[in-house]
């Protein structure tokens, strides 16, 4: 039996580079480097993969990012800024370069020119600084300038934001009325489970992290779909992520098959049901093991296409994705 026609798989990525780790990587001589040059090269990759088969997805991108260069980004920053306790989490303090081609893990305007011209894609914000809602020392204040500064420096572009993904996804319910007042109609919230609802700092560390990797290959919190009435039922519209795409591991590979599986019973459940599963990623996820990464991303995405011939769902960015559910 089919199922309702109406459901939908939305995709988000955190486009981010640099600017999302910098508290916790701090140059080349860490490891994790090679995942942020790698972005560089998986997102033209991820791109046609998108626009070969039809996909449509959200790139909430870090505002520093538009910027060519320090010069650039400095014009843009905004009169107020966060004042947080802790100076790593503090992007305003990071040194950076005179352009992109000097500086490729903090700016990348070249790529987002990529993004606009690849057909079902949208630009979403990721604040203007990857701002950080959880942490202390920055207050309401400051985050509105910060979205201000985002959609400043988009607009120069003639992109106009109309979703925002919390940095970390610390979704702050006291901040959410400022979203329209800066232009954001939408953003990502995290699922209803508690192992999503509480940040890592409120509950054991490796407890935390054991538990979200256990989930990423067996079902332990369920599929996450989200209704349609959920997503309508108030402004500024909520369409909560249902599962991160965790990249290819060598030391779990022989686990695998269990990580694409997880993917595709989600995306299964989400068509029988006629609502929205949302899968998120960042694109420095596929920085390393590329070619694996793609393999799975298409393995993906041939789930997505069967579900299409069988069951109408369809493929929508996060924008799209709530102004169906105010149609419906």
């Amino acid at each position: 039996m089919k199922g309702n026609s109406k459901s939908a798989m939305v995709i988000s990525l955190d486009f981010e580079l640099h600017w999302g780790v910098a508290d916790q990587v701090r140059g080349p001589e860490n490891s994790y480097w090679k995942r942020l040059q790698g972005a560089r090269e998986a997102i033209p990759h991820i791109l046609e993969m998108f626009e070969k088969r039809c996909i449509h997805a959200t790139w909430a991108t870090v505002g520093f990012i538009f910027a060519h260069g320090r010069e650039d980004m400095n014009f843009f920053n905004p009169q107020i800024l966060p004042q947080y306790l802790c100076n790593s989490v503090n992007n305003y303090l990071i040194e950076v370069g005179e352009s992109e081609r000097e500086d490729p893990v903090h700016f990348a305007p070249s790529l987002i020119k990529e993004i606009m011209d690849t057909s079902g894609q949208e630009l979403a914000s990721h604040t203007y600084s990857h701002y950080y809602c959880d942490d202390p020392g920055q207050d309401m204040m400051s985050f509105r300038a910060d979205l201000e500064a985002a959609q400043a420096i988009a607009d120069r572009d003639g992109v106009r934001l109309r979703t925002l993904v919390f940095p970390r996804n610390q979704v702050k319910d006291n901040y959410l009325d400022i979203l329209p007042e800066t232009g954001i109609e939408v953003y990502r919230g995290n699922p209803i489970s508690r192992l999503y609802q509480v940040s890592e700092q409120k509950f054991n560390k490796y407890t935390y992290r054991a538990l979200r990797l256990l989930d990423s290959y067996f079902n332990l919190t369920g599929h996450h779909t989200v209704k349609w009435s959920d997503i309508r039922a108030k402004k500024p519209y909520n369409v909560r992520y249902s599962h991160f795409f965790r990249p290819y591991s060598r030391k779990l590979r022989a686990l695998d098959f269990l990580r694409l599986n997880r993917v595709k019973k989600g995306l299964r459940e989400a068509a029988r049901c006629g609502e929205v599963y949302h899968l998120w990623w960042h694109p420095h996820n596929f920085g390393v093991n590329l070619a694996e990464n793609l393999v799975a991303l298409e393995s993906i995405l041939d789930e997505f296409s069967r579900l299409w011939k069988t069951h109408g769902m369809r493929s929508m960015t996060m924008a799209e994705a709530a102004d169906s559910a105010c149609q419906d």
